[in-house]
């Protein structure tokens, strides 16, 4: 709802297929609602629910987020936790209803829509608003409010309006980014630098249970990340220690993400509906459960619509995000309908599985969806943001090819029909982002890799890790063996960071960030290298950096 009233006024800040597993039935319903979390409210005697409007405690230690930007509307994301690593975050069964704000400036003078959300325990008390009739290619400035406490203030801004034609538009890619491995130097960097939209593309958090002492932040690890986590509160818990940070709050509130997902959200190397081996959730069942538990953590926790509410074990993950006729981003799912890895998982040389015709990284029905846009040529650059790498990526010296199988490498036919649907369908410039490899490689797109002759279709920038891997170096033995064994490489780097990229019309320019030191919390940043790709060559150029 709206208001002309200012609520805020003299506060202060104080401190698919989503039906094709009927989940239910795998355990029956006790399941769950075990899974989902959902416990029931308390009620006055009237049966109505007894709602708060004050809290003892400062609710907004996880900060602010925005996200799916469209030209009318975007998504106000926050969670109340007044003690963000305790169950529920601390509060107790009753509803709590939040105030927000979007306003045309930062000091909140002129308020354009304001209204009330209600946090429920079902959802861990997070709030999304998808909020309405904005203007096209508008920046806005947000905040909640419970009671007497203030949230801190983000900064969003909507997509152009359809058929407009946008002139330049800044964006940064991330992911990967290992709580204990590394400070989150790289966001601190990314908040710094002002951008119309930011996408995480997988690994936000690692499920993975740390040993007493281990990690750079280990004096900052509580009890609970000794575990793997399995259970709905084990994936809350962990997402809430991330969302501390204090530099990925400042890169979250400094622009509006687009997030997508890849397998340490729920597990290391999952396809499907099968787990990796050496799992604590080993059965389909049992790895279902978990699925359901980790997606539905995911979205309490991002700042997506209430429309991608996970159904058990099943989320929408893949969708497009339109900037006028400049560029086209197809937010892509490889997890969520992926065959499993051939040959058992790890690196091989191509193989029957890896070359099998009916295997594919996507699933039938969002290669279709994929194609179908490729056809409506509807922007000068389309973009495919999703998980890793589409290249060929040959890692060992020599004649012999060997190639990871968690990588488009393990799914030749998924690469070929995408890659070549996109020439066929007369894509002018397609460029693909991704993540996963904890370094930085940039290539030229194939699609047929064992074809010296064929053509280059496309590029792609694989951006590095946040802080996973710990502090790297400019290169180390395996990126100089990719370097070597694969000509479509044209950069490798294996130091942590993100990539800030300009699009226009005629260019496209990718700068490499990088942090020296992540195991410290005051690295230094710096553009590693400048590289660019002209509109209608898929030719990768050095134009800056060291």
């Amino acid at each position: 709802m709206t208001s002309d009233r200012n609520p805020f006024s003299g506060l202060r800040l104080d401190a698919i297929d989503a039906t094709r597993r009927r989940f239910l039935t795998v355990t029956g319903a006790a399941m769950g609602l075990a899974v989902v979390g959902s416990l029931p409210g308390l009620a006055s005697a009237d049966g109505a629910a007894v709602e708060l409007t004050q809290l003892p405690e400062y609710p907004f230690a996880l900060g602010v987020a925005s996200g799916d930007p469209l030209s009318d509307s975007v998504v106000l994301w926050t969670r109340l936790a007044p003690r963000p690593l305790e169950a529920f975050g601390g509060l107790g069964p009753r509803p709590v209803l939040v105030q927000w704000q979007l306003a045309e400036d930062p000091g909140f003078r002129r308020v354009v829509q304001s209204g009330t959300a209600r946090a429920r325990r079902e959802e861990s008390y997070s709030v999304h608003v998808d909020v309405k009739g904005l203007r096209p290619w508008r920046e806005y400035w947000y905040r909640f409010r419970v009671g007497r406490h203030l949230s801190p203030v983000g900064r969003t801004r909507t997509a152009p309006a359809p058929g407009s034609s946008p002139q330049a538009l800044k964006f940064a890619f991330a992911s990967c980014q290992a709580y204990w491995e590394g400070y989150y130097t790289a966001y601190r960097d990314l908040a710094a630098r002002e951008h119309d939209v930011v996408f995480h593309l997988g690994d936000y958090l690692y499920e993975y249970g740390v040993g007493v002492g281990a990690g750079v932040r280990r004096q900052q690890l509580p009890s609970h990340t000794l575990r793997e986590t399995v259970t709905l509160d084990e994936y809350r818990s962990r997402y809430a220690l991330y969302k501390l940070d204090a530099d990925l709050q400042a890169a979250h509130a400094s622009a509006p993400w687009i997030v997508t997902m890849d397998d340490h959200e729920v597990e290391n190397n999952w396809a499907d509906e099968i787990p990796e081996g050496n799992t604590p959730t080993p059965t389909r069942n049992e790895f279902v459960v978990r699925r359901a538990n980790a997606f539905r953590a995911w979205w309490e926790h991002m700042p997506v619509r209430l429309s991608q509410q996970p159904i058990g074990p099943d989320l929408q993950l893949y969708r497009r995000f339109q900037y006028g006729d400049l560029v086209r981003f197809n937010l892509l799912d490889t997890r969520q309908y992926r065959d499993d890895q051939a040959a058992g998982d790890g690196s091989d040389p191509p193989n029957p599985g890896s070359l099998d015709p009916n295997r594919t990284i996507t699933g039938a029905e969002q290669e279709r969806w994929l194609l179908d846009g490729f056809a409506e040529r509807s922007a000068r650059w389309e973009v495919l943001a999703h998980q890793t790498a589409i290249a060929q990526l040959d890692t060992r010296a020599g004649a012999e090819v060997i190639v990871p199988m968690d990588t488009w490498d393990g799914y030749v036919a998924s690469r070929q029909r995408v890659l070549g649907g996109a020439a066929e369908r007369g894509v002018r410039n397609l460029v693909s982002i991704a993540g996963d490899l904890h370094r930085s490689v940039v290539s030229e797109l194939k699609a047929d890799y064992a074809d010296p002759a064929a053509p280059v279709v496309g590029t792609e920038f694989v951006g590095t890790s946040i802080s996973s891997g710990r502090d790297g170096m400019d290169n180390d033995e395996g990126g100089l063996t990719i370097l070597a064994e694969n000509p479509h490489v044209k950069f490798s780097n294996f130091q942590r960071g993100y990539v800030t990229v300009d699009v226009t019309p005629d260019q496209w320019v990718a700068d490499y960030r990088v942090v020296d030191l992540v195991t410290v919390p005051d690295g230094t940043v710096s553009t590693r290298t400048r590289l660019a790709v002209a509109d209608g060559e898929p030719t990768i150029h050095v134009v800056g950096g060291q």
